[in-house]
């Protein structure tokens, strides 16, 4: 998690649960529903849906520090890497405790791949198989536990309105 490099301070964002919700341009999600930067909401290729209370990495110390050195990540929550273009990347688990699911997303708000259970400790690179956007992790298991695979949609006011496949109002 993370490519490396010094800490950063992270943003905490609070709130949320994983929870279902409802869309009529795309299953799974409700366009009522206002986009928060506190939320990750995906639509699943199965029609539900799943959300999750996130903190955001948008900078390199953020990004560089990740997920490393917590014990624990509750099973509503994740955090949400946000580079400023699409590129190809690549993750390692240095200095991570905890097993985590690497869902990579296209600047459209697409899953085009998932790493699932990535080892606590493994410096070997995790690459995004494309270019990506965006990287959510999660707690290791839980994308496949819920449905979470390419095809998936992110829905998050990060994602450019005139590229989102589930624009925010």
């Amino acid at each position: 998690m993370g490519n490396g490099g010094s800490a950063g301070a992270l943003r905490r964002w609070c709130c949320g649960a994983a929870a279902g919700l409802g869309l009529a341009a795309l299953p799974g999600l409700a366009r009522a529903e206002a986009c928060r930067a506190d939320l990750a909401r995906l639509a699943l290729t199965s029609g539900g849906a799943a959300q999750f209370s996130i903190e955001i990495a948008d900078d390199e110390a953020e990004r560089s520090q990740g997920l490393m050195n917590r014990d624990h990540l509750a099973r509503g929550a994740g955090m949400l890497f946000v580079y400023p273009t699409e590129r190809p990347v690549a993750f390692w688990m240095r200095n991570t405790l905890i097993p985590l699911d690497m869902i990579f997303i296209d600047a459209r708000g697409a899953v085009v791949h998932v790493h699932a259970n990535a080892t606590p400790h493994d410096e070997t690179p995790i690459p995004s198989g494309a270019p990506v956007r965006f990287v959510l992790e999660i707690n290791g298991g839980l994308a496949q536990a819920i449905g979470i695979g390419p095809g998936a949609v992110l829905r998050h006011p990060a994602i450019a309105p005139d590229l989102a496949l589930a624009p925010c109002d």
